[in-house]
């Protein structure tokens, strides 16, 4: 046997280095693009992670502070934690440098020697009303004036107060940047008296600023000591020729109140539409003062439960919150909302929407912020704890010595400093940060109860043209709408690919397939916003005014070309065979155009026979039955069911007798059999939607509802447009894949096309048609600028395809630009992105689970 002939030629080493090069160049770049994906996952989760740390204590300052007479009834901070000015129960005023506890000068109400018997002071800041004993009432305003100066034009002669501020005296100075000195002074103003009640001491005020920049008012309620209760408004004008102003004062007295009742708070609104009157025991006397020459009681209701006494009650910014402290140490927040049970007079009640942590003992005071809906409580221990309202949570627990009860609490203006004075003469500062009090798992994920809400929702909306708005930011209605327009694309997409996927890859010959796909896939080169523009401002005036022809559409199209279908059996073969390739191809789209100007022609008469003549006030339930569109729904499903029925009970010896009739024949009779079920099909969605009827399940208020231009129905024809090429070319390549001897180990055993492309070549090709469609689906969850410009951006929580939608990438596309760095929004939308990355992490990872399963099934073929 002659020797094996060895080779005698060697790789070149250059190409093994290539080769190794490639190797290592693939490895790094595959572990690369691992890397920065979950780099991009840790920088969101970095950027999110702030929203739910609650809050932190950054410094604490105690100090004694001026000694003054009396009890403090109010304190004013500065926005800059520089300043605290405090107000006794004797009219007393006093101020001092919060970081130290200097005095500094604080000029004083000029009362005429006589006592206040009540005290009141606005939500907003430092106006102050005065009650007195003989029936008068007085006016006030305490300031911080703030000036900018330059370093040069500091007085001298300044004593140090600590390493940033000094104080004459009379003003605090303190340095910043740019070579300037803030300095801050304490002002304060008094109105003339008003008699209210004469001879009768002011025993309670309530006092709130409103009106308009030219016709401000002050309104002021006040009870007197012989239970009467009086409502007042002031109504400033000033003539604009002559500069002149004239105050108008008008008072109305409220109806009887109980004898003997010991008054725990009393509170007006700034509208004055709306007065309280609480007991010690909780009972609250709400008035409707909305005809204010004839106040009435508008309903009675018990806030403390049991024994327990009310111990705080007050307004949070927007006066439409009301916070109930008792002495048992619970703390609830109450929205007066319409109720269609309420037993008051104006059909509104107070009810309870958040009850709050309790405290261990009985709570002593609060305080309100002036710009969110944070507040401050404080108990009988001590402890002063920081909530927020609308997301129910305790941001911060701090405490002062127990032994010292705590007189006032106060938040600074900037929500980032928390005073406690104290009547043992000292002050406990904490400088604070709670950068996000209003975002919580429960409130980003779940429902909240927002103010004016009948009941709690998912709600976004992130801002207004309000300053006393709050920001509702639940991701809830994003990921919905994220989910509604992928369906809906899905759901004209999928369908439309699938079938063109399995057209091509099939039944056409080699030449067409050449021309089509490509075709096909030059739709994916089409940009997003300019699908999005056409959608917007081409087709959806054009749905909105064809609305019922583009319903009919989506039966007429189908039905003409299963009937074409069937009507082309009827060709004499040899004409049949002649017109194969282009010509048939010619008559699908003939056929297309005739179906389309059908439905066109039939359109008037379908929307008088479902809707009642007008598709959209029937959407509106205005008129009509929704029996027709149920049974519309569900014909596809009932033909599918006839078409069972009939296979299984008649399909063997329905076959055997096609072949034994001749071709036209044979042609006539399977038309027959699609007529009939067809028919079938009618019955049964007829059947089935009188069923939904009776089960009190219909279409609108569902699946339809109010129409509006720019909604779903345009946004799936737009996605679909882009989604289609996408799904397209994955799946012809998949069904391409498939052996060929599977094809034709079919074909022999007397299979049709149809029969071997959906019985084995798409089952063998499922995991790179489940791939398509699963990349399909990704492209529509990520995008933008369709959803932006067609859907609405309407956060709703409908499937209505009649409306339109907000979906995550589109919220961030449109406020991220105006988000401030590192603010709640801001922190917000990178949410949003992180659970879109989620979503389509997971998306992908189930789809690649469920393709490898689909993947070693057809391996066994």
């Amino acid at each position: 046997m002659a020797p094996r002939r060895k080779r005698d030629r060697k790789t070149r080493r250059s190409v093994i280095v290539v080769d190794r090069l490639a190797d290592w160049t693939i490895t790094v770049g595959g572990i690369g693009v691992i890397v920065a994906v979950f780099g991009i996952m840790a920088f969101l989760a970095e950027v999110v992670v702030p929203l739910f740390t609650g809050g932190q204590v950054e410094a604490t300052v105690g100090n004694s502070r001026p000694p003054k007479q009396g009890r403090v009834v109010m304190d004013v901070v500065d926005e800059y934690n520089t300043l605290s000015v405090a107000v006794t129960a004797a009219g007393e005023v006093s101020a001092f440098h919060l970081p130290t506890g200097r005095p500094v000068e604080a000029p004083e109400f000029d009362l005429g020697g006589t006592q206040p018997t009540a005290f009141g002071r606005t939500l907003s800041g430092g106006e102050i009303g005065f009650g007195f004993a003989n029936g008068s009432v007085r006016f006030g305003v305490l300031r911080n004036d703030v000036k900018v100066l330059r370093r040069t034009d500091l007085p001298g002669g300044l004593s140090k107060l600590d390493d940033r501020d000094s104080s004459d005296g009379r003003s605090v100075f303190r340095t910043i940047p740019a070579e300037q000195v803030r300095q801050l002074t304490v002002g304060a103003e008094l109105n003339p008296p008003q008699m209210i009640s004469p001879g009768k001491a002011i025993v309670a005020i309530a006092y709130r600023l409103g009106g308009t920049v030219e016709r401000p008012t002050r309104s002021f309620a006040t009870l007197d000591a012989d239970g009467t209760a009086r409502l007042s408004r002031t109504e400033t004008r000033v003539n604009l020729l002559t500069g002149a102003i004239s105050e108008t004062v008008t008072t109305s007295t409220l109806p009887e109140l109980p004898r003997g009742l010991e008054v725990a708070a009393l509170l007006i609104n700034s509208e004055a539409d709306q007065l309280l009157i609480a007991d010690r025991g909780g009972t609250v006397y709400r008035f409707d003062t909305r005809d204010f020459a004839r106040p009435k009681l508008a309903e009675t209701i018990d806030l403390v439960p049991g024994n327990g006494e009310l111990r705080a009650l007050g307004y949070l910014i927007g006066e439409q919150s009301l916070v109930a402290g008792d002495s048992t140490g619970r703390v609830d927040v109450y929205f007066r909302l319409p109720r269609p049970e309420a037993k008051s007079t104006d059909g509104f009640t107070l009810v309870r929407a958040h009850a709050l942590e309790p405290h261990a003992g009985g709570v002593l005071a609060m305080a309100a912020s002036l710009r969110g809906k944070m507040f401050a409580t404080v108990d009988a221990g001590g402890q002063v704890w920081l909530r927020h309202s609308t997301s129910s949570q305790t941001l911060l627990k701090l405490a002062v010595p127990a032994d010292a009860a705590v007189e006032t609490l106060v938040l600074s203006p900037r929500e980032d400093g928390l005073l406690a004075l104290t009547g043992d003469g000292r002050y406990h500062f904490w400088k604070i940060s709670v950068p996000h009090p209003e975002t919580t798992l429960a409130s980003v994920f779940g429902k909240v109860w927002y103010e004016g809400h009948s009941a709690p929702a998912f709600t976004w909306q992130s801002s207004s043209g309000n300053d006393q708005f709050e920001p509702k930011l639940s991701l809830v209605p994003l990921i919905f709408g994220t989910i509604k327009a992928t369906f809906y694309s899905l759901l004209f997409a999928v369908p439309v690919a699938m079938l063109a996927a399995i057209y091509t890859s099939e039944f056409v010959h080699r030449t067409v397939r050449a021309v089509v796909k490509p075709t096909m896939e030059l739709m994916a080169s089409l940009p997003s916003v300019v699908l999005g523009f056409i959608a917007a401002l081409i087709l959806a005036p054009l749905v909105e005014t064809w609305i019922a022809a583009v319903l009919i559409a989506f039966v007429v199209l189908p039905a003409a070309l299963l009937l074409g279908a069937y009507l082309w059996q009827l060709l004499p073969l040899p004409v049949a065979l002649r017109l194969e390739g282009l010509p048939k191809f010619a008559a699908f789209f003939l056929v297309l155009a005739a179906a389309a100007q059908i439905a066109f022609w039939i359109a008037p008469a379908f929307e008088r026979l479902l809707f009642a003549g007008d598709l959209k006030a029937w959407a509106n339930g205005d008129i009509g039955s929704d029996l027709p569109f149920l049974a519309l729904l569900l014909l596809p499903l009932g033909y599918v069911v006839a078409s069972q029925l009939f296979w299984r009970g008649f399909g063997v010896p329905f076959e055997a007798k096609l072949r034994q009739l001749g071709h036209r024949l044979a042609g006539a009779a399977d038309g027959g059999r699609w007529l009939l079920q067809g028919l079938v099909a009618l019955v049964l969605s007829l059947f089935g939607a009188q069923v939904l009827m009776a089960l009190g399940l219909g279409a609108r208020e569902g699946l339809v509802d109010t129409y509006v231009q720019r909604n779903t129905l345009v946004v799936g024809f737009a996605m679909g447009f882009a989604v289609i090429p996408i799904i397209y070319t994955i799946a012809e390549d998949a069904l391409n894949a498939v052996p060929e001897h599977l094809r034709a180990a079919s074909l022999a055993c007397a299979a049709t096309p149809w029969q071997t492309a959906t019985a084995v070549i798409l089952p063998t090709a499922m995991s790179g048609v489940f791939a398509a469609i699963m990349i399909g689906m990704g492209r529509a969850v990520g995008e933008t600028m369709i959803v932006v410009m067609a859907a609405g951006n309407t956060p709703l929580l409908e499937w209505n395809v009649f409306n339109g939608l907000r979906a995550l990438s589109a919220n961030i596309a449109v406020e991220l630009p105006e988000a401030v760095r590192d603010s709640t929004l801001y922190r917000m939308l990178f949410l949003a992105a992180l659970s879109l990355f989620v979503m389509t992490f997971v998306i992908n990872t189930a789809a690649e689970v469920i393709r490898q399963r689909f993947r070693k099934r057809a391996a066994q073929l």
